[in-house]
């Protein structure tokens, strides 16, 4: 058995004598890949037909060889064929099944030609009806929906905060699950990358039954990825890895072996290792696309550096879709295959690779060779149990959720409580009032309600020789002008450093990216504030007019007025002793002004005893609402922006514990 490929793998020396008739087959490749697209459905022809159509092709072939041609070894590279010639342009399809190619004479090909076409024929018109059920989409269950609809918020609420380099790991998860999920659900993508000389190709083509991929001494040997497809329609699949037509594949024809690997899509990776850098980067496109991935290692290199701290370590948290399996076991004699076996999964462990051991979720460890074929049956069979799951492609959708969530985990989780507590608002709110003054403005008040309170019930002496007081003092210059420009820088000083103490203790515990957010949140609601909170004491300081007067303040007047009528009655009646206009009696007029004179002050200290609560509460009052005002100027213009970014974070903390699993429902 041998595979049909559009392009033969030759030497350097078959490719250096066929590079002219190499160009132009690829121009022929491509004129029969259009036409193909309309005559012939998307997928190709069932396995039960591919012996058919090779036989029809080495008919076609052996009849265009001359007589004298050698036809019992292998024909001539499809890549060499004259494009000119309309017989061989047009001739046989190459699709890349497996045929088998047998050695007859060229008569008797001749011969079976039109029988053949004819099956041909009705096997590409069963096909055309098989290709209209198109595979079933992947379908997520839901705690995986809900996680993606999670890390599709978080990215959305965060894009404001971080940068795009920070949730491109995510954006990338987002996109290959929305990709993968409007492909075939029935199919599993599986690649199988190793180190050169591993023996993944040869692996490679145990599996498919048949040599598919080129193996040899020459390295590398696997240039490109080349699919294998147990069954139809992973079209669409393959064609999101990249991998044309020429370099698709189809399995030895066996009943038993499709209907264990049905719906499996094999994909031989170049070397992880090689020296091209091209290879090594189609190496990491592919395996970010696969569903699952087979290391093979060899004896020789599976403690590779390379391979562990480029590959397995990064993919830990993939285990579920890995299978590690140590090839060439038949070059260790005696027990020294169990027990590099046994160094290979210490050295997994060390990586933190979870192995799939006693019933236990993680990666399938596995020795065999691919030269002798001792273990690929039980490499078949534990793949065919992987495939037919059908869950391969949600696990690893799932991990790479996972991996995305690690990677963002210093920018949303710290391990610290986070959050503004009231202790630190009312610090801010007190710090505010003091640079208004609040409490010298309420003492201020208090001294005014006093102040009011002895011209209202002070002796008419005492007032007098104020009110005398107040004539004399200049109006202006009580306050200097340099002392009134230092009081506004300090309350500015003041503003300025309420600001900041709020802004650290606001942003402590936060990831940086969130502590930066909500400074320049502080900064920006700062700015102006010092300005606000001048205009607001000016508007909300004492209030217009005098103080009010409470209930008791009319008798004091009248009981200060009876008194100062005593002096005066007392007095009068004095003088007119002394002037001989009334009868001496020096007792009633002078114990009417020792009362007058006695009972005024004494009604004043009463008054003002009398007054001290009222002031008292009357400037607490003042200080209150400038306390207020500036409390409600200082939470607008700094605590509610402050509160707006941490409400953001707590968000995006929620959805992030979404993402990591926690707290996702069942449905």
């Amino acid at each position: 058995m041998t595979a049909v490929t559009d392009q033969d793998h030759t030497d350097e020396m078959d490719h250096t004598d066929h590079a002219d008739h190499t160009d132009h087959a690829d121009h022929g490749d491509d004129g029969r890949d259009a036409d193909a697209k309309d005559e012939r459905p998307e997928n190709p022809p069932p396995v039960e037909d591919a012996e058919e159509a090779g036989d029809l092709e080495d008919a076609d072939d052996h009849a265009r060889v001359p007589a004298d041609a050698d036809t019992s070894g292998r024909t001539e590279s499809k890549a060499s064929a004259d494009p000119a010639d309309p017989e061989e342009t047009t001739g046989a399809w190459d699709d890349g099944l497996i045929a088998r190619r047998v050695n007859e004479t060229t008569a008797a090909q001749q011969a079976a030609a039109v029988e053949i076409r004819a099956s041909r024929a009705q096997a590409h018109s069963a096909h055309a009806a098989q290709a209209a059920h198109v595979p079933a989409p992947l379908a997520y269950d839901g705690p995986l929906r809900s996680r993606l609809d999670a890390l599709r918020e978080l990215v959305g609420l965060s894009r404001t905060r971080l940068d795009s380099g920070t949730l491109a790991e995510a954006g990338r998860v987002l996109d290959e699950a929305a990709a993968r999920r409007r492909l075939s659900g029935q199919h599993t993508v599986v690649a199988i990358a190793g180190a050169t000389g591993s023996g993944k190709s040869q692996l490679f083509n145990a599996l498919a039954g048949v040599a598919i991929s080129e193996t040899g001494v020459r390295r590398p040997t696997t240039a490109a990825p080349i699919a294998c497809s147990w069954s139809d329609g992973a079209a669409t699949l393959i064609d999101r890895l990249g991998i044309p037509g020429r370099l698709r594949r189809r399995p030895l024809q066996s009943a038993e072996m499709e209907a264990q690997l049905r719906g499996l899509v094999l994909v031989d990776l170049p070397d992880h290792d090689s020296a091209a850098v091209a290879h090594r980067e189609q190496v990491d496109r592919v395996l970010a696309l696969v569903d699952a991935v087979i290391w093979v290692v060899d004896p020789e290199k599976y403690a590779d550096a390379i391979l562990h701290e480029r590959y397995l370590r990064p993919m830990a948290g993939h285990a579920e879709v890995m299978f590690v399996v140590l090839n060439q076991i038949d070059r260790l004699p005696g027990e020294a295959a169990d027990q590099v076996l046994d160094d290979l999964r210490r050295l997994l462990d060390e990586d933190g690779i979870a192995l799939g051991e006693y019933g236990e979720p993680g990666a399938t460890v596995l020795s065999l060779s691919a030269l002798t074929g001792d273990g690929i049956p039980e490499l078949r069979e534990v793949l065919g149990q992987f495939v037919g799951d059908r869950g391969a492609a949600a696990r690893r959708i799932s991990a790479d959720v996972d991996a995305a969530a690690w990677r963002l985990r210093p920018v949303y989780a710290t391990g610290r409580r986070t959050g503004l507590s009231e202790e630190a608002r009312d610090e801010f709110a007190a710090r505010l009032a003091d640079s208004v003054g609040a409490t010298a403005a309420g003492e201020a008040a208090e001294r005014a309600w006093l102040r009011n309170a002895n011209r209202a019930c002070g002796t008419p002496w005492l007032r007098l020789w104020r009110w005398y007081n107040d004539r004399r003092e200049p109006v202006t210059g009580r306050l200097p002008v340099r002392a009134q420009a230092d009081e506004e820088a300090t309350a500015r000083q003041r503003v300025e450093q309420a600001v900041r103490t709020v802004a650290d203790r606001a942003s402590g515990g936060l990831p940086a990216p969130w502590a930066q957010a909500v400074r320049e949140a502080a900064v920006r609601g700062a700015q102006g504030l010092p300005e606000a909170l001048d205009e607001l004491a000016a508007r909300a300081g004492l209030p217009v007019g005098r103080p009010p007067r409470p209930g008791w303040w009319p008798a004091a007047v009248l009981a200060q007025a009876s008194m100062t009528i005593l002096q005066v009655v007392g007095g009068l009646w004095l003088l007119g002793q002394i002037i001989g206009f009334m009868a001496p009696n020096l007792g009633v007029p002078v114990l009417l002004m020792v009362a007058g004179i006695i009972g005024g002050p004494l009604v004043e200290w009463s008054c003002r005893l009398a007054a001290r609560g009222p002031a008292r509460r009357y400037g607490l009052d003042a200080e209150r609402r400038l306390r207020e005002a500036a409390a409600g100027c200082g939470r607008a213009r700094v605590l509610d922006p402050l509160a707006a970014e941490l409400l953001r974070y707590r968000e995006v903390r929620e959805q992030y514990a979404r993402v990591t699993g926690a707290g996702v429902g069942a449905g």
